[in-house]
């Protein structure tokens, strides 16, 4: 066996997440409970009770995410699961995997992702950026299609999640443009997303300047886990996993990439450790992930399965 464990970004959120894995393990409580310490408000009970808008903005879903990835790998090692030979995360799911790799403190880490959501939302005003999702089309029409409707204006693919699944994003007029230019390529949906930051595209540049700035003070030490960034490399180094961060924030999230290099080093597990199940099926359908074990871990009867599955004993 070889064990890869991913972290999932923004979307996976949703009011009630971690309840059930937290009604067995004191462990979840206790991390949300040190990222309220750092944020100043109970993290948990948002997370519990909502309002859903609140934990949808991104300046709290950052910190939510973080704390119950972590939350869900300290439950993982804690029930005696295996560490894991490579990590990765999607997007802010990134961050997640340096923490749990022993890159960043977990405690710095909150307050980062807080500043991070927060320039992100500042960056582009509400309404004037956009995001969609096209299904079905093949990256090089999706691109096409980008192309075909800026206009002078700005939208690009920014997730390469699986084989026919790209996200897009830029100024909304551009995305409207765009979609329809997908559908007109074939693209079997082609659905904007309800949120208004456009990240990874060009317009996240002002927010990665500030972000950088801030990365400079945070304390980054060499992962003892390897680790793979949004660009399906590793980066070991401090200042070299500061820098793919920044470029992060406004370069498009190569996952299917992460996934294939994953299966290029002869991973055969992969646990996906957080709220959801949207890794674990981007996975499903990469390239290669024939007779891959996958096993998303965010509740007590899917961490009991993880830790059989990842045993032999399934």
């Amino acid at each position: 066996m070889k064990l890869a464990l991913v972290f999932p970004g923004q979307g996976s959120q949703s009011v009630g997440m971690l309840s059930a894995l937290a009604a067995s393990d004191p462990v979840v409580s206790d991390t949300f409970a040190e990222a309220s310490a750092v944020l100043g408000y109970d993290l948990w009970r948002l997370c519990q009770e909502g309002p859903a808008e609140l934990l949808n903005a991104t300046a709290t879903t950052q910190p939510a995410l973080l704390a119950a990835g972590t939350a869900a790998w300290r439950a993982w090692l804690g029930r005696g699961g295996p560490d894991p030979a490579v990590v990765a995360g999607h997007s802010l799911g990134e961050i997640t995997a340096l923490v749990c790799a022993g890159a960043l403190d977990f405690q710095a880490a909150v307050d980062l992702v807080r500043f991070r959501g927060e320039v992100m939302q500042e960056a582009v005003p509400a309404g004037a950026g956009a995001m969609a999702a096209i299904l079905g089309l093949a990256d090089a029409d999706v691109e096409a299609g980008c192309a075909e409707a800026a206009q002078g204006e700005i939208v690009v693919a920014v997730n390469y999640n699986a084989p026919g699944q790209v996200v897009i994003a830029g100024t909304s007029a551009a995305v409207g443009r765009a979609v329809e230019a997908c559908r007109a390529r074939g693209a079997k949906r082609a659905v904007e997303l309800p949120v208004s930051v456009p990240s990874h595209s060009p317009l996240m540049r002002p927010a990665a300047t500030r972000f950088r700035e801030r990365l400079a003070e945070v304390r980054v030490t060499a992962p003892r886990i390897p680790v793979y960034a949004f660009d399906a490399e590793r980066h070991d180094g401090p200042d070299s996993i500061r820098d793919a961060l920044y470029r992060q924030l406004f370069n498009p999230v190569r996952w299917s990439a992460v996934v294939g290099a994953m299966i290029g080093e002869g991973v055969t597990h992969v646990v996906e450790a957080g709220p959801g199940k949207v890794l674990a099926g981007l996975v499903r359908r990469a390239d290669g992930a024939k007779g891959l074990a996958v096993f998303p871990v965010d509740a007590t009867d899917t961490l009991e399965k993880a830790l059989q599955g990842c045993s032999g004993d399934l």
